[in-house]
């Protein structure tokens, strides 16, 4: 199978099972029943974008699929125009590490927790510090209790500055990976699967290439998380009070300023999670243009060559989503006005 212009994909096609673990390394398929394998037992297609023209419904999906060209690593691409609905996707389907963008699940299954009385923001946890390890030398990696500190303090910091000991606090707290799990299928939120806690994934890093191989564990889909965002911003499952803690801590996102929002023009909003593993980095956030408009976005690169450019790759996507959707927006008001004068 040729991808056009952007390169091959490696040959042979290899299935990985383990205990803990399924890896699926891309592959030249020599017939289509190799590829019917493959999507059959997983629901994904491990392909960089095609020819961009004719395969794409709008020329504003054309466009990010020439940014997505995936010749360089694998890059998955969602968003939704919360306005009108309007969903662009690129390899949405696929499955990319979550890394810290996962921490957004984890906060909202403790505060569904805060409402429903379980405990509250002041209720105090103690961070799970590290203990320095030999790489999967353990199933889960040794952590000592460090101080204890508010539940809104842990979100703040697992969120604003993505603290992993801030993070394994929570998730401690709400019963591990499981119960995030749990609180995703009741969500209706399926291409999502937290596996470890954050000390062990960092720990473990660089076990599998997700540039050229796919793990599900501590993965999800672009759509996954777009669908995972909508929620959250319109208050699906949780309280108003409960939203507000969460959106709240990614409008004051310290980390990722070269991605989703280094080139947003002044006056919009970004609400966002950034993630960083090896050879991978991510960021899924709400855009709010000065007009109130709002678009969830979640976009996925891998390979690149450096952090540099994959970072670059999500900032240039990122404008491009937020472009094309005002322009859209722009055309739609045009022609209600000049439905309006006609009538």
């Amino acid at each position: 199978m040729k991808l056009g212009k952007f390169g091959r994909i490696a040959a042979g096609l290899t299935l990985a099972f383990a205990t803990a673990t399924t890896a699926i390394a891309p592959a030249q398929a020599r017939d289509g029943n190799i590829e019917a394998a493959f999507d059959t037992a997983f629901g994904t297609d491990i392909r960089a974008p095609r020819d961009f023209t004719p395969n794409y419904r709008s020329a504003l999906e054309q466009q990010i699929a020439a940014l997505a060209e995936g010749s360089s690593g694998r890059i998955g691409v969602a968003a939704i125009d919360l306005s009108t609905g309007q969903e662009v996707a690129i390899l949405g389907d696929q499955r990319f590490p979550m890394a810290s963008t996962s921490k957004i699940a984890i906060a909202a299954t403790f505060l569904e927790g805060v409402d429903q009385g379980k405990w509250s923001l002041s209720s105090e946890f103690p961070l799970m510090v590290p203990i320095r390890s030999a790489r999967f030398s353990t199933t889960i990696a040794p952590v000592r209790q460090g101080e204890f500190l508010t539940a809104q303090t842990l979100i703040d910091m697992m969120i604003t500055r993505s603290s992993n000991p801030a993070t394994d606090a929570l998730l401690a707290a709400v019963g591990g990976p499981s119960a995030v799990n749990d609180w995703a299928r009741r969500a209706g939120i399926n291409e999502f699967q937290l596996s470890r806690d954050i000390a062990t994934l960092v720990r473990d890093d660089g076990e599998i290439d997700p540039a050229v191989s796919i793990d599900v564990r501590d993965s999800s889909t672009p759509r996954a998380m777009v669908q995972l965002l909508t929620g959250l911003y319109q208050g699906q499952w949780l309280s108003s009070a409960s939203r507000h803690v969460v959106i709240s801590a990614m409008e004051r996102c310290r980390t990722g300023t070269r991605r989703i929002p280094a080139l947003m023009p002044g006056g919009v909003t970004v609400a966002h999670k950034t993630g960083s593993l090896n050879n991978t980095s991510s960021d899924i956030g709400i855009i709010t243009a000065p007009d109130g408009r709002s678009i969830a976005v979640a976009i996925y690169v891998t390979g690149q060559g450096t952090r540099d450019r994959r970072e670059a790759r999500i900032a240039n996507i990122a404008r491009a989503i937020y472009d094309g959707y005002a322009q859209q927006g722009q055309n739609a008001s045009s022609s209600q006005q000049w439905v309006n004068a006609r009538y």
